[in-house]
């Protein structure tokens, strides 16, 4: 039942720096900060380093972002005052970090845009994402004394044997303004999620 691949639903990562990395995705967010420090070893000219990020000579990061490598920044992006990025932080080019937004141990790629006020935590976020303002996606189940990521398709329910994991989201997903994306979710390319929606997949 753990046979999810990552790029049925973000097909960039079969040409990313983790290409090699055939981990389930729950298992990649884990090895976040491993993944992306192996990526940084092949890191070209066109990035500066600040501390263990790397940043693209094209891409704005305005004062008062934290950052908190290991972390890559792409080409054209754009992280926005107030940020937080921690704990293996990877966007591919034309990304934005909105104002006062968290992205910890989370892949983006190209073109996807956290508005504001947003967390997102541990999950690999395909390309074309649109995560409006407000918007969480959660990745601990602190509401239940077995805190296991357990999640539940039409084939059956998938035991990840992991406590922390945000969601698989696809290419072209829109996710509404304070909707919740609760923990262990695998989100369909071009799903759409309503404004303060919850989408969870917890077989309760």
């Amino acid at each position: 039942m753990t046979d999810i691949g990552i790029c049925e639903y973000v097909p960039a990562w079969a040409n990313s720096p983790f290409a090699g990395d055939n981990l389930a995705p729950w298992f990649a967010v884990r090895e976040a900060e491993t993944i992306i420090r192996n990526a940084l070893r092949k890191i070209g000219e066109e990035y500066s380093m600040d501390g263990e990020f790397a940043i693209h000579r094209t891409a704005t990061v305005e004062v008062g972002v934290v950052l908190k490598g290991p972390g890559i920044i792409g080409a054209r992006c754009y992280v926005a005052a107030g940020s937080y990025l921690r704990g293996g932080a990877y966007l591919a080019e034309d990304c934005i970090i909105g104002p006062s937004s968290e992205l910890k141990s989370s892949f983006m790629f190209s073109g996807s845009k956290i508005a504001h006020l947003n967390f997102v935590g541990d999950s690999i976020i395909g390309s074309g994402v649109n995560i409006e303002a407000g918007a969480i996606v959660a990745n601990y189940r602190n509401e239940l004394a077995d805190k296991a990521i357990r999640i539940k398709i039409a084939t059956g329910v998938i035991d990840t044997n992991v406590e922390k994991f945000g969601a698989l989201i696809g290419d072209s997903v829109r996710i509404g303004a304070n909707a919740v994306v609760a923990p262990g979710a695998l989100i369909a390319p071009g799903t759409k999620i309503g404004r303060l929606q919850l989408f969870d997949q917890y077989p309760y």
